[in-house]
């Protein structure tokens, strides 16, 4: 807002004619200065301290400063030009511009405004009037090299291709062959489609230095990138003869003779290529990454991919993210174990590595080994403070530990952290909505349930628990049985939700329903050995006067393992107690 307020200020001092020179104030009008001496002491002062703000970094505050000595002094070219270079420093490429034009009009002599205007023209995009600034400069100044590339670069930006390409041409007569121009000039040929001309150039530097294999690569290269197989094929070979463990050679002879379908050869360079430890390790992960993907359409996939990470191994054992690909391979086939043994290496090599620590958590979940989530995840939220997922994963484990109280301590905390993402949050939520039940905090619980519930209308598993914990208290039977009949919608083949929905119409004394939907969960052979659904049987079944049938479920559910308080007295007294 400040540059803002001073470009409306100088606009006011380069048209000068029309502003006031007074200003008015509360207290009267003040007399323009119209010393000499003093406005030069005035003007000074400000260029120097513009100056010294622009050393500081402070741009804002020297285009301020530099503003307020054009409203005493608008004869300097240079404070216009140093407006130009603030203004470009500002990201402001059109007051850069008029300010440049300026600078360079005031002195057509000096290289430096020249240099500001062509720079201007550049970041506005105006490439060809650009070019003629630097054309201009290279006739001004012969000697110098750079303004004729420049002039040939920005020919290029503003697609004119012939034209850049004369230029460097020019510029080749007077530098002889150089590396840069030489790989500027094949640039633009190849976007001409002009391949052997392209090639041509290349051949230029490998016959002044024919012992640069970076040179045959990138003739290669050329080749390769225009499905000239046949003699890419050729300059691999010669690479090959010079560097035999050249791994950029090694990998696209492989690619050749894998579309051939020539497996015996693939492999053979492949694993030369893999084996050289020189080959960079991002490079050949970068090579093994697709087959990520492609397993999860070809189980084909697997064996190949692992054979790859294995080569990447042997050739670097001591880097993590060697052992983190071979985990990541595992873990996309569901190899769980072998995942995390490989994981588990990744982080005794480097354990700064999030993305390894998250996997980590992940598959201790998955495998519903607790112990050792509450271990990861505790490291996890000591060495990255600020990673969502490390106190999620915490809230997980130590809910499933009956820690409740540091279970909610550590979902609250993800909560403040946040992660974007409505699913995650809606699991925060759910399990603090659990972990408040089963502390008795029954008014914390439902408004869990309700903001989880808000970000995930549809999560069976939130409905079904939340209108579970109602019924238990004999609170809103109502709504617990539209959002417990909406679980049934959802995923209408659950029994543990066939088995809430019998319960909450029990607990609304609708037993025959009750009854009904209590058998068809009992239907699942899993359910057959539930005791909780057997204890509701049984309960269902007493309140509709079949009491010997109401005994025998409620043996049952003790044989089973229930463990209600009141079951051991409801088989001592034969009847239904409420506790």
């Amino acid at each position: 807002m400040r540059v803002l307020i001073t470009v409306i200020g100088l606009g006011c001092a380069l048209t000068w004619g029309a502003c006031s020179s007074t200003k008015h104030t509360a207290t009267g009008n003040v007399r323009a200065i119209k010393d000499p001496t003093i406005i030069q002491q005035r003007s000074d002062s400000l260029f120097f301290a513009a100056q010294r703000s622009k050393m500081l970094g402070d741009y804002k505050t020297a285009i301020t400063q530099f503003s307020d000595y054009l409203r005493l002094n608008r004869q300097n070219p240079t404070v216009f030009y140093e407006l130009s270079r603030l203004f470009m420093e500002v990201n402001n490429p059109s007051y850069a511009l008029g300010f440049a034009r300026r600078a360079a009009a005031m002195d057509t002599t000096n290289r430096w405004f020249q240099l500001a205007l062509a720079d201007a023209l550049g970041m506005n995009q105006m490439f060809d009037s650009a070019a003629v600034v630097y054309d201009r400069l290279s006739r001004q100044y012969p000697e110098s090299e750079d303004y004729l590339f420049n002039k040939a670069m920005l020919l290029s930006k503003a697609g004119k291709t012939d034209e850049a390409l004369a230029v460097f041409d020019k510029l080749e007569e007077k530098t002889g062959i150089v590396e840069e121009l030489v790989y500027q000039k094949q640039r633009l040929l190849l976007k001409q489609s002009k391949v052997e001309e392209a090639a041509a150039e290349i051949r230029k530097l490998i016959d002044q230095n024919p012992a640069e294999v970076r040179y045959y690569q990138l003739l290669a290269d050329v080749y390769d990138a225009n499905d000239r197989v046949q003699e890419a094929t050729g300059i691999y070979d010669t690479i090959l003869t010079k560097d035999p463990n050249n791994a950029r050679s090694l990998i696209a002879l492989a690619n050749y003779a894998k579309q051939r379908g020539d497996s015996t050869v693939y492999w053979e360079y492949l694993t030369k290529a893999f084996a050289n430890p020189d080959y960079s390790i991002d490079e050949k992960v970068a090579f093994v990454y697709p087959y990520l993907q492609m397993m999860t359409l070809d189980s084909s996939k697997l064996k190949e991919g692992l054979q790859l990470t294995r080569l990447v191994i042997r050739a670097h054992p001591t880097e993590a993210k060697a052992y983190a690909l071979e985990a990541d391979m595992y873990s996309q086939a569901d190899m769980l174990d072998s995942a995390l043994n490989d994981y588990n290496k990744a982080i005794s090599l480097d354990s700064t590595r999030f993305s390894v620590w998250y996997q980590l958590m992940w598959i201790y979940s998955r495998k519903d080994e607790t112990k050792e989530l509450l271990k990861a995840s505790t490291v996890v939220t000591q060495r990255f403070p600020e990673e969502f997922m490390g106190f999620y994963f915490k809230g997980v484990a130590t809910y499933m530990l009956q820690q409740f109280p540091d279970a909610i301590r550590s979902l609250n905390k993800a909560l403040t952290l946040g992660s974007g993402d409505k699913r995650f949050m809606g699991d925060v939520y759910s399990l603090l909505g659990d972990s408040y039940h089963a502390l008795g905090q029954h008014q914390q619980s439902d408004s869990s349930y309700e903001r989880a519930l808000i970000l995930r209308p549809d999560d069976a598993m939130v409905l079904n628990n939340y209108s579970y914990y109602l019924s238990m208290r004999g609170e809103q039977l109502e709504k617990a049985a539209q959002m417990s009949h909406r679980s049934l919608e959802l995923q209408p083949g659950s029994a543990t939700y066939m088995d809430t929905y019998a319960w909450i119409l029990f607990r609304q004394g609708k037993y025959e329903d009750a009854k009904e939907w209590i058998e068809k969960a009992l239907q699942d052979p899993e359910a057959q050995k539930d005791p909780s659904v057997l204890e509701h049987y049984g309960d269902i079944l007493f309140n509709l006067k079949d009491v010997a049938k109401a005994l025998e479920y409620w043996q049952r559910a003790k044989e089973k393992g229930a463990s209600s308080v009141g079951l051991a007295r409801k088989i001592a007294e034969k009847r239904y107690i409420d506790l």
